[in-house]
């Protein structure tokens, strides 16, 4: 190392943050008035899933192939705050904030592209052995990749 060189080799830290991504409210999405329909939150639910699963590398298919499990969904909560309209564009928010032996729960926050909260929910996963659907715990380096996703509410809403 020359004299005087300040290098640091350390691989670098992520911070934990959610998982953003973008949609807009479809035609599909509206009634008549131009404003969302309750029932097609669930499409950004899964369109934010979809997403966030494909980003660690390991998309819907790949999770039974790869860790040999299923993620049947049990619950699914939202908390409609305010309407979305035809043609704007949200952000969903995707963090885990919970995981337990053989469940997690997996938030999807939306906003509008001006902060303001349109819908917050979450939907609880459980993990099970496919071929049975007994419930089973997670694999280990499968919750490694969620880590970075890994946040409280709060600290998503800041």
């Amino acid at each position: 190392m020359h004299e005087g060189a300040d290098i640091d080799h350390a691989p670098p830290t992520r911070t934990k943050a959610p998982f953003v991504v973008h949609e807009y409210v479809r035609w599909g999405d509206v009634d008549p008035a131009g404003i969302i329909r309750y029932d097609a939150y669930l499409r950004f639910f899964e369109y934010g899933e979809g997403e966030f699963f494909r980003s660690l590398g390991i998309p819907y298919q790949d999770i039974y192939k790869k860790y040999k499990v299923g993620i049947p969904r049990r619950v699914m909560h939202a908390d409609f705050v305010t309407p979305a309209v035809l043609d704007e564009q949200l952000e969903i928010r995707v963090y885990i904030s919970h995981v337990g032996t053989t469940s997690m729960k997996m938030h999807f926050d939306i906003y509008s592209s001006g902060g303001v909260a349109r819908e917050l929910g979450y939907l609880v996963f459980v993990c099970v052995d496919p071929g049975t659907s007994n419930k089973r715990p997670w694999p280990p380096e499968f919750l490694a990749l969620l880590e970075p996703y890994r946040l409280t509410g709060a600290e998503d809403r800041g």
